[in-house]
């Protein structure tokens, strides 16, 4: 008997593939905006010196290599939940909220789709149109229903009243997935009065957010980011965060994630956890101890806080000069207004407007590699390079 025979194969990822293809391409001036990584001046996606150092320290006092429990690093967990919800939070003095580690942003997404299957089987989840197209997969593979509200449309503009209109169109006690800042994969973050719009939905609706909250740090700083996801901490007495430390603390092959949980009081809390535990045992049995020792070691370390702050706010600051320099050298081709909004966009990624066909010459013509829906990894941009890059976008533009 051949048991595999009637196994096919499916299309390979866009974006892994776009990776391939760059990694092909002999070109001496290509330039990868593809791949979903944060690269500095050099082109190089750098380990932090906060990390650096913190990994040192546990080379020199790591005596285990044991398992670190279903839930993964209390100390991670703790000073995470601190790091998302505010030191001073209400949600965690009144000991309604948890964190059980994932591997990475993608497992705790993958972690809450099976609580939500397991627990709230009638439920659907809804993501915004666009979304990052990996949630599309894990909540379908997980066996949800799943539905779409508008977010930026075809004129490549944030529609905040047609995200409203169809958020009071959900059926009561959905889950609605939101994108706490540097929205993937468009950039166009909502306004704190767009916010205060979606959470009063969100009461009426009786909806349950969960918040995907990849990149903060990455958006307008630290705090700053974390305003809707402490704003829906505080008025709602159920919520789901998906966090990761891929991006901003530079610990991608690490896996290094958690998902939050608050409940309307501790008991419930507990009940919620042995649930999640015994989730994540038959998904990955136990989270990997190192991206989270890493973590818990800055995050509980003054010096190697700030250091790691500081280097972070270097990246974001970047990525927004690299914004600013682009639509800059568009001007003399008299592409400054129509690319204005890449300035305004917040995190790595741009929806830039440009159609598949434009993205497709671009690659071909020139060997700049961006999605084919015209996202661009705007930390992929060489400075070096704005007028080359201003050049082709213009070539390619022309009517």
């Amino acid at each position: 008997m051949n048991h595999f025979a009637s196994i096919a194969r499916v299309p390979g990822d866009p974006i892994l593939s776009l990776m391939e293809a760059y990694r092909a391409d002999s070109h001496p001036g290509k330039l990868d905006l593809g791949v979903g990584v944060y690269k500095d001046a050099q082109g190089l996606t750098a380990i932090p010196k906060a990390v650096k150092l913190a990994e040192q320290r546990l080379l020199d006092s790591e005596t285990t290599k044991s398992y670190i429990g279903g839930h993964g690093d209390p100390l991670f967990g703790q000073l995470l939940t601190e790091l998302v919800l505010g030191a001073d939070s209400q949600a965690l003095a009144e000991q309604r909220v948890g964190a059980t580690q994932t591997p990475g942003g993608t497992g705790a997404l993958r972690l809450a789709a099976d609580f939500i299957r397991h627990h709230l089987p009638t439920r659907g989840i809804w993501l915004s149109d666009p979304t990052w197209p990996i949630h599309e997969s894990i909540f379908a593979e997980a066996g949800l229903q799943v539905g779409h509200y508008p977010y930026v449309g075809a004129d490549n503009r944030l529609n905040v009243e047609a995200m409203l209109a169809a958020l009071n169109q959900i059926p009561q006690g959905d889950v609605v997935l939101l994108h706490a800042c540097c929205h993937n994969p468009t950039g166009f973050d909502l306004s704190h009065v767009d916010w205060l719009q979606v959470l009063e939905v969100v009461k009426a609706r009786e909806l349950l957010p969960l918040i995907d909250f990849a990149y903060q740090g990455f958006g307008e700083g630290l705090e700053q980011d974390a305003w809707a996801p402490r704003l829906f901490a505080e008025a709602l007495p159920e919520l789901l965060i998906t966090s990761s430390c891929s991006k901003n603390f530079g610990l991608y092959r690490e896996r290094t994630g958690a998902l939050l949980v608050c409940a309307r009081d501790t008991e419930k809390l507990l009940d919620i956890r042995s649930q999640l535990a015994f989730l994540a045992r038959n998904l990955w049995s136990t989270p990997p101890a190192h991206g989270a020792a890493v973590v818990a070691t800055i995050l509980a370390d003054p010096e190697l806080k700030m250091l790691w702050s500081d280097e972070l706010s270097n990246m974001r600051l970047r990525v927004a000069s690299l914004r600013d320099g682009l639509v800059t050298a568009l001007e003399p081709h008299g592409l400054a207004q129509r690319f204005a909004h890449i300035s305004q966009q917040r995190g790595m990624f741009s929806y830039t407007g440009l159609s598949p066909l434009q993205v497709k010459r671009l690659r071909e013509e020139f060997s700049i590699y961006m999605v084919g829906s015209g996202r661009a990894n705007v930390a992929g941009i060489d400075a070096e390079r704005f007028a080359q890059l201003a050049q082709a976008i213009a070539h390619v533009c022309v009517e």
